[in-house]
């Protein structure tokens, strides 16, 4: 740990000093973030460096595998995470990041060494959607493939679960709201993002378009059947 008591005290004695007033504005007057990244608690993946935010940009919610388990009553991390950064804080847009090399996505390819792990084993059920995707719609993979494959289409679960959360529902229904699904390449710095409209990931190209999952689009279903104008 000392060295990072010895890092903490350059933050605050040479990196703090040029950013102070950032920090006293942010203490004086609350966060706004834009956004809400889940991303994976892998320790190589950074979402403030990979983004190069500053403090209050980001609402962050880091754990194994990147995922959203969807709605229920029973409270979680996750679930309290999206409910407040949406509805508390505004959030304009969630990203879901996975990343290559992803431990939890190997883990399904080593059950058995999830056996002494009955909690990392039944927080991954969230991602068998995305196993099962994989295993009877791709064929003749190796492990590094696999473990790619898997982490990709673990994205696409992660954010159909976030569309069962009302706050998440209720403000995409408003036009407040859109999603993304990111993947980090480690070994390369390159960002690859979901398009929704094409089911692919597209590699995120500078002074490009940004491919995004789902787009914010005004909805009320019901309007014409009550005879009600649509806000």
């Amino acid at each position: 740990m000392e060295q990072f008591l010895e890092r903490a005290a350059l933050f605050r004695g040479q990196v703090f000093p040029a950013q102070s007033a950032l920090y006293e504005r942010l203490a004086s007057h609350g966060q706004s973030p834009s956004a809400l990244m889940i991303s994976c608690a892998d320790s190589r993946v950074v979402p403030e460096l990979i983004t190069q935010a500053n403090p209050g940009d980001l609402f962050v919610c880091r754990n194994a595998g990147n995922i959203v388990p969807p709605f229920s009553q029973a409270n979680g991390g996750v679930s309290s995470a999206v409910e407040y950064a949406v509805m508390a804080l505004g959030v304009r847009d969630i990203v879901v990041c996975g990343h290559s090399d992803c431990g939890a996505m190997k883990a399904f390819s080593n059950p058995a060494a999830l056996e002494k792990m009955p909690n990392v084993a039944a927080w991954l059920r969230h991602a068998h959607a995305a196993h099962s995707v994989v295993c009877n719609a791709y064929h003749g993979l190796d492990e590094h493939g696999t473990t790619r494959a898997l982490s990709l289409e673990n994205v696409v679960v992660q954010i159909n679960h976030l569309r069962t959360h009302p706050s998440v529902a209720s403000a995409i229904a408003q036009g407040k709201l859109t999603l993304h699904g990111w993947f980090f390449e480690i070994e390369t710095g390159q960002i690859q993002a979901y398009n929704g409209d094409s089911g692919q990931f597209e590699l995120v190209r500078e002074g490009s378009p940004l491919p995004v999952a789902q787009r914010p689009a005004k909805r009320m279903v019901a309007a014409d059947h009550l005879g009600i104008a649509a806000e």
